[in-house]
């Protein structure tokens, strides 16, 4: 998953490691007779070199100095690590990351590293690691626990998902369902889609395939109406949780965004997740900060994360936004989902490319 992103992070993970191992400083070694001291790099733990017994006391004061510098702690400069960053400033771009996160990423990273104090034994490859892990989790933010959302809210938990055109937003919902069942849940759909031609069947369909009742008025009904007698479906057979399909809409279509409006506080959802397609890069990230602006989103939902090896839309989108990625579609089947888990997203991308 992910692969040109992975990569570039491996790139800048290994230079820096490099930069940081010529950076470390450098312990006295004394010599055996009456030679210069040596210098040597503090990697592996130096030695002291037997003298005879007349120079017992230098013996001694050279083993406690080389102690001293082995176990002291060095500074990372700015200098250091400029020209990497500079570098992996350019990757992250060329991966789709949105500038802002970028600079977000970079800022991190640069914090935790430049003007730091480092103990010289210290695994520089976890010095590095730690480094990146801490930027990239910061920028993911916390993903959602859908599961422990459900049971800790009143029933039925109301679910909206909206989004522009073309997404694959009801295939989405009906994985949800799919998703939502496996883990012991109730669940009822709603066809709030009955603007676009077809989308009444398609959600028919899928819910046929699932097992899952599936309210419908006819195209071109009010979708507040059928989305409100969902929930009172919900409610009358104790289900748990309703998923409400809309239409898909652009964030400057009036009329669309003021029918969502309606539905909003008609239906007063639990969860409104806004849909979009991970291969869409930087697009996916203004696109919902536009909807977040307009209507309002709880989470974000990114198709098609199997077709995008760049992977900038899946680390820009939570912190555009302000909201956490529920879910990751990977492929066709109704299994093809995950839960979006920063902690594994982020240790994936920092493994071996």
């Amino acid at each position: 998953m992910f692969k040109a992103l992975k990569e570039k992070l491996f790139s800048a993970r290994k230079k820096l490691e490099n930069s940081l191992e010529e950076s470390k400083p450098e312990a006295i070694i004394q010599p055996e007779s009456g030679s210069e001291p040596e210098v040597s790099p503090v990697t592996e733990p130096a030695p002291v070199i037997s003298l005879d017994s007349g120079k017992k006391n230098q013996a001694g004061f050279t083993e406690k100095f080389v102690s001293f510098v082995r176990d002291r702690e060095f500074i990372v400069s700015e200098k250091d690590i400029r020209d990497i960053l500079d570098e992996l400033e350019i990757g992250l771009l060329e991966s789709d990351v949105a500038f802002s996160v970028t600079e977000e990423i970079l800022s991190r990273i640069k914090e935790d590293l430049s003007g730091s104090k480092r103990k010289v034994g210290k695994s520089v490859d976890s010095v590095v690691r730690d480094a990146l892990s801490d930027a990239l989790l910061g920028v993911l933010g916390e993903g959602v626990d859908i599961c422990s959302f459900v049971k800790t809210h009143e029933r039925p938990v109301k679910i909206l998902f909206t989004g522009v055109n073309g997404t694959g937003k009801t295939t989405s919902i009906a994985k949800v369902a799919s998703f939502l069942q496996n883990n012991g849940f109730s669940v009822v759909l709603g066809a709030g889609d009955t603007f676009r031609a077809g989308a009444i069947e398609q959600i028919d369909v899928h819910g046929k395939r699932l097992g899952i009742k599936v309210i419908q008025h006819q195209e071109g009904s009010d979708p507040t109406a059928v989305l409100f007698d969902t929930v009172e479906y919900a409610r009358a057979h104790q289900v748990d949780v309703v998923l409400g399909d809309t239409a898909g809409r652009f964030h400057n279509r009036a009329n669309l965004m003021n029918q969502l409006a309606k539905i909003r506080r008609v239906i007063n959802p639990d969860l409104i997740v806004y849909v979009d397609e991970a291969v869409a890069g930087n697009d996916a990230v203004i696109r919902a900060e536009e909807f977040s602006k307009s209507v309002g989103i709880d989470a974000v939902m990114l198709t098609k994360v199997d077709m995008d090896p760049k992977g900038g839309a899946a680390i820009s989108i939570a912190h555009a936004v302000g909201k956490p990625l529920l879910f990751i579609g990977t492929g066709q089947g109704y299994n093809d989902i995950m839960v979006f888990n920063p902690t594994i997203v982020v240790a994936d991308l920092l493994g071996d490319a």
